[in-house]
């Protein structure tokens, strides 16, 4: 049995009502304990009055209260105070303790809460007339006059503290909803930087598999043709059909390096722990090995760089270093690093080859373009016969 009242006076808390009610059983007490001095004749009729009165006005108070708020209507609010005016102003003309005011207290913060702030002027205008009416009639006007300015500043104080507590408990909601929507905006985001990775790693076994297609596959047909060859003249020929098969091996070991390089990419970063200048000085040891006069020129103050442009720019040297060594027939290759712009960074790699008439390249190429244009970057290529080709991209950061 206990648990059940303890919930009920929780509740009751809880929806703003326990002050509303402890007020007027207070009023209530006051006003039966003056009746029995004030009221000699009649009593009993005074007292059913003031009974029936108070607890209609109890009822109405925390029911109807509790339905204005919920419906949200406007009607409903100005019916619900107009029968509380009414009942109020019945129970402060019969009663006559000095907690009589107390029971007008909750009628203004709830006035506070469902009414516009002209109404509740109005409201704690009417509430007072209520309060003083019947002094005025009793005890004159000098009387109804000082107690007008004490229920005035207690009308005032209940009306202020309402209105701060509301728009501190309505502030404490909105924080609440803000907070609530930055949880499903940062959960949407999560999900959204799963899909850029999950569609930036598809890219880039897309670009690994032309990559992989474009060398590995060369090599394997230029071996078959060269195996080819030397059956044809293993028999007729024996030192150029070895000489073919040689020559056979050797592309069969540069196919080697292309598939270890590829997997490697699979695995790591090819700048992780390293600067952008140092992975790409790498690459040109590559071409100095071959017999290529190979080197970097850095312009501006090298600063650090998204990931994936780093990678771009990577890759981007990695294909025109191939393709230097693979294709151009030249003597020297330079690559340049330019930081000087503040609001990008740009990649150069040239060398004085033979050149190729047709610019756009082929899978290689087509993947640096592809990388240049996701970061919001511009690839460009540029190459006639005879002098040489330059490949240079441009990304912003």
């Amino acid at each position: 049995m206990t648990k059940p009242v303890s919930r009920s006076i929780r509740s009751l808390s809880r929806s703003g009502n326990f002050g509303f009610v402890a007020a007027v059983l207070a009023v209530y007490v006051s006003a039966t304990l003056g009746l029995s001095y004030n009221w000699p004749t009649f009593t009993w009729v005074k007292a059913t009055v003031l009974i029936a009165a108070s607890a209609l006005y109890l009822a109405v108070g925390v029911l109807g209260f509790n339905y204005c708020k919920r419906t949200g209507s406007s009607s409903s609010a100005a019916a619900y105070f107009a029968i509380q005016l009414g009942l109020a102003a019945i129970i402060t003309y019969y009663a006559s303790g000095s907690l009589t005011w107390l029971m007008m207290l909750p009628l203004v913060s709830q006035g506070v809460v469902l009414l516009p702030g002209r109404w509740v002027l109005a409201l704690c205008a009417t509430t007072l007339a209520i309060l003083l009416t019947p002094i005025g009639l009793r005890a004159g006007l000098t009387v109804a006059t000082v107690l007008g300015f004490i229920y005035l500043a207690g009308l005032v104080f209940v009306a202020v503290f309402t209105h701060i507590a509301v728009s501190e408990r309505r502030a404490r909601a909105e924080v609440e909803r803000l907070a609530t929507e930055l949880v499903e905006a940062n959960g949407k985001l999560r999900e959204y930087a799963a899909q850029v990775e999950e569609l930036a790693t598809a890219k880039e076994r897309n670009r690994l598999a032309r990559e992989i297609h474009d060398s590995l596959g060369h090599y394997l047909t230029v071996i078959n043709v060269q195996i080819e060859a030397a059956r044809a003249v293993i028999v007729s020929d024996h030192a150029r059909a070895l000489d073919v098969l040689g020559k056979a091996q050797s592309l069969t070991r540069e196919g080697l390096v292309e598939v270890r390089r590829s997997v490697a990419a699979l695995h790591a970063l090819p700048t992780e722990g390293r600067t952008l200048p140092e992975a790409v000085g790498a690459l040109l040891d590559e071409c100095r090995a071959a017999g290529i006069l190979a080197e970097i020129e850095v312009a501006g103050l090298p600063r650090q760089v998204a990931p994936q442009a780093e990678l771009t720019f990577y890759r981007a040297a990695q294909e025109g270093l191939t393709n230097v060594r693979k294709h151009a027939r030249a003597s020297r290759a330079d690559v340049t690093l330019d930081y000087s712009n503040d609001r990008l960074v740009r990649l150069i790699v040239k060398d004085d080859g033979v050149g190729a008439g047709n610019s756009q390249g082929g899978f290689g190429l087509l993947g640096v373009r592809e990388r240049a244009h996701l970061l919001g970057g511009e690839m460009r290529v540029s190459s006639a016969a005879g002098r040489g080709f330059t490949l240079e991209v441009e990304l912003p950061v």
